[in-house]
C-alpha cells in the first residue's frame, strides 16, 4: 500500500518549521491514506485529499507560495541596488512593507491587499518604472509579468492604458 503526503510548507536546511495547522495533501491506496491521515493528525497538521492528476498543480501552487516568492524577494533586492541600497539593507528596509502586505492579505484577500500605482491607474509612474528597469532585463520581466497578472486578477483603474504601457517597446529602438 502506498500514499503520497505533501505538506504545504517550506523546508530549508537548518529550519524546523512547526507542522501544527499545516495542510497536507494526501492521495494513494485507501489503507495507506488512512494511516497517513493519522500521522498528519498526530503531527498537528490538517489532512486533505487530492486527486493524483491534481498533484502537479498543487506543487506549482506551493512553488508560487514559497520558492518563487523568495525569488521575488531576491529580485526586489536587486532593484533596490538601482536605488543605491545594498541587498542586506534593502531586506531590512522592506520587511515592514512585506509584513504589512502579508497582514493585509491575511485579513481580507488579494484585491483588498493590493496597493500602489496600478490600482490608482498611475500610468506615468508605471512607465517610469519600466524605463528604469530597461537596464535590468530580468527585473523588468518579473515586473511586467506580475503587472500583467495584476491587470487580470486585481482591481485597478486605467487597465487598457496600463496594458498598452506594459506591452509597448521603447521609442527609437527596434527589437527587444
Amino acid at each position: 500500500m502506498v500514499a503520497s503526503v505533501h505538506p504545504m510548507m517550506t523546508f530549508v536546511r537548518g529550519s524546523r518549521p512547526p507542522l501544527t495547522g499545516v495542510p497536507f495533501a494526501i492521495e494513494g491506496d485507501f489503507a495507506a491514506v488512512r494511516m497517513a491521515r493519522r500521522i498528519v493528525k498526530n503531527l498537528g497538521g490538517r489532512a486533505y485529499s487530492i486527486r493524483k492528476e491534481d498533484k502537479a498543480a498543487y506543487h506549482a501552487w506551493g512553488t508560487f507560495a514559497s520558492p518563487l516568492l523568495t525569488a521575488l524577494f531576491a529580485t526586489t533586492e536587486h532593484v533596490a541596488t538601482a536605488a543605491g541600497v545594498q541587498p542586506r539593507e534593502a531586506k531590512r528596509r522592506m520587511l515592514p512593507i512585506l509584513i504589512q502586505t502579508l497582514a493585509n492579505y491575511a485579513e481580507s484577500d488579494a484585491a483588498r491587499a493590493f496597493s500602489g500605482p496600478m490600482i490608482r491607474g498611475d500610468i506615468d509612474t508605471v512607465k517610469r518604472h519600466l524605463k528604469m528597469l530597461r537596464r535590468t532585463p530580468v527585473e523588468k520581466g518579473v515586473y511586467a509579468s506580475l503587472a500583467q497578472a495584476a491587470l487580470v486578477y486585481l482591481p485597478g483603474k486605467n487597465k487598457p492604458s496600463l496594458e498598452k504601457a506594459l506591452n509597448s517597446r521603447p521609442r527609437g529602438r527596434s527589437g527587444s
